[in-house]
């Protein structure tokens, strides 16, 4: 990190981001009558891009997060702060201030692991890793919350924090059923009583945020599956199982079932990522396999597409005489935003940069492990703008080309600061 850190960074990554306008208090909130502290500095804000930059050159896969773990941790003791690392010695807790058992506090949450794809992009800043990436912006999202922690942290020290407000780094978000879960069974929820998170959108432009009430995510769950056949000569299909054909078919009916026994509104979709079998072209092989993810959008359907899956599975391949083995993994529910929480966002991106800096977003198929902690405590969860104004080229997530516009970094600190001093104010 230190290489990094030592780099100067012009301001030019944030132009875009000022360029939207000056920060705006909305009329007749708490911070039209005082206009909102925590803005961040110069000086910060090029550090915070060092040390963004030195994460994408230094991407982990869940779980496995050492490196990331210590830098974070190195920088919050060396602004004060005591965090502590989660029984799997990857991610952290701190809290700035002292609770001391009244109002619950709010809860920042950022992911901190990558992806196991190659880097492709042409940047002083590309990962050094072979076949890992910060392809899904969660760089961006611990380098936020580790902002809003250091700025909060001088806003304690000097006496301007409203209440105490609790950082969780948590690990493992890329990884079914995700770190979210261990993290909440350490305790990242004690004493919280509302959660807020971002996820970069290269669909949406620097210095706005994406933002909606109810579900913004999808239900996302993992299926593999075995199918398994005598084998034999292609000369000779009629004697034995085709499992060629019995996988094609699975892979093209069972989509199709399923499209035909739940309501379309759900939006359950079996997708496959991957399917294998044989060795050569003259030989029926004995096995072939399927994976994919399940996805829908609300939760009736998640509750039911486990055994909905399992019949149409098992009626596809019977009817072409495979066996079939089935491994249905449960991921994650539906991140549904709470309508106080999702309000306390929208005034407080409004509170740094007027109305139009908010826009109406949809609901994603995408996954989000930080569902769990929704089903504990009230939040929601931003997309944060990351496309450079009039860039119209797509850098989508989980690619191997996809990077960010910096200037969403400070967007996204002074978005929390903003959501921590309002807090008191909402419900």
């Amino acid at each position: 990190m230190n290489n990094v850190m030592s780099r100067d960074f012009s301001p030019e990554a944030d132009t875009a981001a000022e360029a939207a306008g000056p920060a705006a208090p909305e009329a007749g909130s708490p911070a039209a009558q005082a206009r909102l502290d925590g803005v961040l500095s110069e000086g910060l804000r090029t550090e915070l891009v060092a040390f963004r930059r030195d994460l994408h050159m230094h991407p982990e896969l869940g779980n496995c997060e050492y490196r990331t773990t210590a830098a974070i941790k190195a920088r919050l003791e060396k602004a004060g702060l005591i965090p502590r690392v989660l029984p799997s010695g990857t991610g952290l807790i701190c809290d700035v201030g002292t609770w001391d058992g009244g109002r619950p506090m709010l809860a920042l949450r950022a992911d901190i692991d990558a992806l196991p794809i190659p880097d492709t992009k042409t940047v002083p800043y590309r990962s050094t890793v072979p076949d890992r990436a910060h392809a899904c912006g969660h760089d961006v999202h611990t380098t936020v919350v580790l902002g809003v922690g250091l700025v909060l942290a001088e806003m304690e020290r000097a006496g301007r924090l409203p209440r105490p407000v609790r950082l969780v780094f948590q690990p493992a978000e890329e990884v079914l059923p995700g770190g979210a879960a261990d993290a909440v069974a350490a305790g990242a929820l004690d004493g919280v009583g509302r959660i807020l998170a971002l996820h970069c959108d290269p669909r949406v432009d620097v210095g706005r945020i994406g933002l909606r009430t109810g579900p913004i995510t999808s239900a996302c769950d993992r299926l593999e599956i075995e199918l398994s056949g005598p084998g034999g000569h292609t000369a000779r299909p009629h004697l034995t199982t085709d499992l060629v054909t019995a996988a094609a078919k699975v892979a093209t009916e069972v989509p199709a079932l399923l499209a035909r026994r739940v309501d379309t509104r759900s939006g359950l979709a079996l997708t496959w990522g991957q399917l294998v079998t044989g060795h050569a072209a003259n030989v029926i092989p004995q096995h072939a396999g399927l994976a994919g993810t399940v996805r829908c959008l609300d939760l009736p359907a998640w509750h039911d597409a486990p055994d909905l899956v399992h019949t149409a599975v098992d009626e596809v391949a019977t009817l072409y005489g495979a066996k079939s083995e089935i491994t249905y993994v449960r991921g994650v529910p539906p991140v549904v935003n709470e309508a106080a929480s999702a309000e306390l966002l929208r005034r407080a991106m409004v509170a740094r940069r007027g109305a139009y800096s908010v826009e109406d977003t949809e609901q994603s198929l995408g996954g989000e492990d930080f569902s769990w902690y929704l089903e504990k405590v009230p939040g929601a969860m931003a997309r944060l703008g990351v496309r450079k104004i009039g860039d119209s080229t797509r850098h989508d997530l989980h690619r191997g080309d996809f990077d960010v516009d910096e200037g969403a970094i400070k967007v996204g600190v002074e978005l929390f600061t903003a959501a921590a001093l309002l807090d008191r104010h909402v419900p």
